[in-house]
């Protein structure tokens, strides 16, 4: 996993993080972490508006979280695999104790 230097990691980190922090999403997420699902089972088991689901699909999307694929007139949805790996050692990164630590200085 790359350390967090850059604006770019920041940004990604950032959308991830911005992509997560929505109970609907959160709630998406859980129901797809055991395989692909159809959109049409994800509206009737989140009861949301088809609408409203495509959005929170989109901002999953968008943070490179969520894939999917069409068969017919469905679409499809799963995890990106691997997407989910690495947030808790990304987010370590950005405790002041590493810092400290990577800097070796003894605190008070």
């Amino acid at each position: 996993m790359p350390t967090l230097t850059s604006p770019t990691d920041l940004a990604r980190l950032a959308r991830t993080f911005h992509a997560l922090s929505d109970e609907t999403r959160l709630a998406i997420v859980a129901l797809l972490r055991n395989g692909e699902r159809c959109v049409c089972d994800l509206t009737a088991v989140m009861e949301a508006g088809q609408s409203r689901l495509s959005f929170h699909l989109k901002t999953l999307k968008e943070a490179g979280l969520v894939q999917d694929r069409r068969e017919g007139r469905w679409a499809y949805y799963s995890l990106v695999p691997g997407a989910l790996e690495g947030l808790e050692s990304q987010l370590a990164e950005l405790s002041p104790m590493r810092a400290v630590r990577a800097l070796k200085v003894k605190c008070c």
